[in-house]
């Protein structure tokens, strides 16, 4: 059975401080190194693959892609050309359409930069504005204390939790946190956003 193609397109989305281009195999060395900037796969309440599993990683999300359900990205830091993270538009409902921004990881060194703010802002903008989602939503597990306040600065609302939503690898179960900017609050939040970036 043949899949029909997303209308949600592979793009490359620059701003000043970060460029989000479409994750490719090619890739695999820069986000091994990257992933070890914190040895992100230590923390317990996400799932952030280990250096020598990033490749299946990027083979699983283009699988994904293919499929159109998800449309990847790699995150470049733009001062250095450096690789420093992933993130995706994920669970797409091309009816809507509506995206999930998830699967974000970034490494230690730029976490609480402009950057992980101006990637939100390209993602964001590029969903109401090009494709013209109806939401975007956001999805955090809910001990992610440091990702909820990030979402929540975001100027995203809690739709809600999903109670015993996953089990994770360790074994435990994960409540899941909703979080959405609906197209209507799109340009207050956008606002918001240029706001908190011209005064870093």
């Amino acid at each position: 059975m043949s899949v029909m193609p997303s209308p949600i397109q592979p793009v490359t989305l620059s701003g000043e401080y970060v460029e989000l281009r479409p994750l490719s195999l090619d890739h695999d060395e820069g986000l091994a190194a990257a992933v070890q900037d914190g040895n992100l796969w230590e923390l317990w309440y996400t799932s952030i693959p280990r250096p020598e599993n990033i490749r299946a990683e990027i083979e699983r999300r283009l699988g994904l892609q293919e499929k159109g359900s998800m449309l990847p990205f790699t995150v470049v830091e733009r001062n250095s050309g450096r690789i420093v993270g992933m993130t995706t538009y994920m669970n797409i409902d091309a009816a809507g359409p509506r995206v999930e921004i998830g699967s974000t990881w970034y490494a230690k060194s730029v976490q609480r930069t402009p950057l992980n703010t101006e990637a939100k802002l390209l993602l964001l903008g590029h969903a109401f504005d090009t494709l013209n989602c109806l939401a975007v939503e956001f999805r955090t597990h809910f001990f992610n204390h440091t990702s909820r306040r990030a979402i929540e600065r975001l100027g995203a609302k809690l739709d809600g939790v999903l109670r015993n939503h996953q089990r994770t690898p360790n074994g435990t179960l994960r409540d899941t946190c909703v979080y959405s900017i609906i197209a209507s609050e799109w340009p207050t939040v956008r606002a918001h956003l240029e706001w908190k970036l011209g005064r870093l």
